[in-house]
């Protein structure tokens, strides 16, 4: 299983921590992530600036920590985080990445290159991990497949995510899951 790194913070630093994902989450439906100021986030959390940076270094980890977060709940959600590999667990995969951002592009406001980008390395990373955890008990190396499929899986779901017709998400995946699934397969 992942490793869930909020599982062990004392309650009141988990109290604080959501209070600030919560305005943040809150401040992205209602504006640019670039327009977005640390005071912003203080403001609506009503801590002080002090407090903030207790607990993020800047905006840009707040946004890393807070994709983190939603993507990893996404993943539990789908209990993707404590299986091994299987087909059905890939189209799962793919399905939980494209979902993931589509709802991301659809509920914050004007979705800047910056801010996509970041979202685009935290989820990646993510999504690298899951695979090389699912993929751990090969006989041979599998950095170089979990990669391709990485960055299939997030190009597929990006592509899907920035469609002005959107297709069924269901019949989309169907016919994306062969391009990636080939090259796992031999992994497994």
């Amino acid at each position: 299983m992942l490793p869930n790194p909020d599982e062990k913070l004392d309650p009141r630093v988990r109290r604080t921590r959501g209070l600030i994902l919560q305005s943040f989450e809150s401040l992205l439906a209602e504006k640019n992530f670039e327009a977005i100021s640390v005071q912003d986030v203080t403001a609506k959390a009503q801590i002080n600036r002090a407090t903030f940076y207790a607990h993020f270094q800047d905006k840009y980890s707040l946004l890393d920590h807070s994709i983190n977060k939603m993507f990893m709940q996404e993943i539990e959600k789908r209990t993707l985080n404590v299986c091994s590999y299987s087909a059905d667990n890939l189209r799962n995969l793919i399905l939980a990445v494209c979902d993931f951002l589509s709802r991301l592009h659809t509920d914050c406001a004007q979705p800047h290159q910056q801010f996509e980008s970041l979202v685009e390395t935290t989820i990646k990373k993510q999504v690298f991990d899951l695979l090389s955890y699912w993929l751990r008990k090969s006989k041979v190396p599998t950095e170089i497949p979990a990669t391709v499929a990485t960055w299939a899986i997030y190009g597929l779901a990006s592509h899907y995510s920035h469609m002005k017709k959107r297709p069924v998400l269901e019949k989309f995946v169907d016919e994306a899951f062969p391009l990636v699934a080939v090259n796992l397969e031999q992994f497994a």
